[in-house]
Parts: C-alpha cells; structure tokens; sequence
C-alpha cells in the first residue's frame, strides 16, 4: 500500500461517512445504504452502491430494491467506474453520484435527482469518531459499521419502472458497511415513520461479533429525537436483551437513566446480495413495510407510539444471538 493511500485510511477514521477502502485490494466490501419513502408512503426504495473486492473479482456495484412491489436489481459496474473524493463522503459510479447532501442516479430502470435536505449526523469526540466508539480504531474487525444521516427530509423525483415518483416532503436515512464480511447473524431495524412525531428516528442492531478468536454478541442502538441522540451500544455498558420469533423481534435497551423498546413485526421482504470475505455472494431478506411498537424513557422524554415503513433485516443463524441475553433468554 503507498504511503498516500495509508494517510487517507488513517485520516477516513475521523470520517466514518467517506470511503475508508484506500489499498485495499482482497476481502474488502464497502457500501453506503441510502432509504427513501415517499411523503404518501406508496413508495420505499433502497439504494446501495458500493465496491467489492474479492480474489478474482473487483467490481462497484449499485443494487436498488423496491421495498412495496418487494422487488430488487443488483447492476455491477468496472472498479475504474469507481471514484471518490479524498476528504468527503462524495462518491461516484458511472454517471451516479452519492453524499449525505444528493443522489443522482442514471440508470438503465431508475433516473433523477434526490436532494436529502439538512441530514443529521453523529458528531463524537476525538477518541469516539463514529458511532462504533473506539471500536472504530480496532484494526481487525469483521465489519464496521457508520451513521451517515439519522434522519432527513427528501426533495426531487426519481423516474422508476415508466413511472415517476416525487419524494418532496418525504422521509430519509442513510448508514454504511465495510469490512470483510457481514457477521454470521444479525438483526438490524431502521424507523422514522412514527404516528405524531415527525421528527423521531430510531435504528437498533444486534450482530454476532468474532473477537479475539472467541466472540461475543454486540448491540447498538440510536435514537434521534428533536435534535438529541441518545446511543445505547456494548461499550457504553448498556444491556440488551432480544427475544425473536417467526412472526416479530422483541429487543429491550437499557442503561442507568433510559430505556427503550422495540417490537418490529416482520414482513414479507426481498432478497439482497450480501458481502462474504469481499465477494458479494452472500444473501439476506430485507423488508421496508415492517412495522415498530416502541416505548422510549429518558430524562424528560416519555414516548410510546407506532411506527411503519420500517426496514428490518433478520439475517444469518439468529438463533445465536440469543445466547448471551445480557437480561434473560427467550
């Protein structure tokens, strides 16, 4: 690896929403995924452009799934079609461009311009850069994960399947992955569509986390309400407890001054690629019309409410992240 692209890496460190893959070349994915819903909640696309590189294969890559007609294409571009700036989260592939502010897509099925008006970001401290913590300065993990916009409002139309549709006024979020491999098991939901507050964003995920030749079960929770975020997550030492069944996912937050609760009840999703060891070969089903039961408790915050359009993802042998319940079992 040059000297250059080693002080890009180390400095994208402080700037989890940018590319971090300078010099990779093998076992490396990275993807940015962009959620849009529609003001009349008709229509909810997911966006991921990304980059694989695995033994053989390097390629960028932009997949698109409509989360109502439950459908999804996954479109590969040549890794030369890849391009981002060296001190921003600016990206391109092809004739697409992505950050936190815009999407411009031409594509063969789905073309416009999206503007994400005012995207709310995690600003930690020095020693806590991203929403990983100090996780994000550990060298070896499988998978490292960023927030890029908690919650935003949506302007533009995109023309999609013959059809347009206007995203003005609606609703947005987006996050990344990159890494080696998504881990074994994972649950991840992702809501902003909660009845009487506008203004209410919350993400929680639980994933199986190789560690040190062992493992262990981490958690991560982010709620964003009224220009605060509240994080619940392994190295604030806060507990996690999940249940899981066919038909929902139950999983508790808490920590020494607030809780929080979620039921997601599943829907009929559709299939994503995935990332293993670089090669997106792996799969996962993925929905954007499940629907939230929460309960929040925090100092001058009480918030119980329903929410829908909710993206919820229940992925690899998730049974396993039941065994170490921080607060019981099932």
């Amino acid at each position: 690896m040059s000297i250059s692209n080693y002080i890009r890496r180390i400095s994208a460190i402080w700037n989890p929403s940018m590319f971090q893959g300078w010099g990779r070349k093998t076992s490396y994915f990275e993807g940015w995924y962009f959620k849009l819903v529609a003001a009349n909640q008709q229509h909810a696309i997911a966006i991921i452009p990304g980059i694989s590189c695995a033994e053989g294969d390097h390629h960028a890559f932009i997949q698109v799934m409509d989360g109502v007609a439950k459908t999804s294409e996954y479109l590969r571009f040549d890794i030369t079609d890849f391009s981002s700036e060296k001190d921003k989260f600016q990206i391109a592939i092809g004739r697409n461009r992505f950050s936190s502010k815009l999407i411009e897509l031409d594509l063969p099925k789905i073309k416009g311009r999206i503007e994400c008006l005012n995207p709310v970001a995690f600003n930690g401290p020095f020693w806590s850069p991203g929403i990983m913590g100090w996780y994000s300065f550990v060298p070896f993990m499988q998978c490292y994960h960023g927030l890029v916009s908690a919650h935003h409002r949506l302007a533009g139309e995109l023309n999609f399947n013959g059809g347009t549709i206007d995203f003005k006024e609606g609703k947005g979020y987006i996050e990344k992955d990159w890494g080696s491999s998504f881990p074994q098991a994972w649950i991840w939901t992702q809501c902003n569509h909660y009845d009487a507050y506008e203004d209410l964003s919350i993400m929680a995920s639980v994933a199986h986390i190789p560690w040190l030749g062992s493992h262990f079960i981490g958690f991560l929770a982010i709620v964003y309400f009224k220009d605060r975020m509240k994080i619940f997550t392994t190295y604030t030492k806060a507990k996690m407890k999940l249940n899981l069944s066919k038909e929902r996912v139950v999983v508790t937050f808490r920590d020494r001054e607030s809780k929080l609760e979620i039921e997601a009840k599943q829907d009929a999703g559709t299939e994503l690629i995935a990332p293993q060891k670089g090669a997106m070969t792996g799969k996962v089903n993925e929905s954007l019309q499940a629907r939230h039961e929460i309960a929040f408790e925090a100092p001058g915050i009480s918030i119980k409410t329903s929410g829908k359009m909710a993206g919820l993802e229940v992925g690899g042998n998730s049974r396993i992240l039941l065994d170490q319940n921080e607060e019981g079992d099932e």
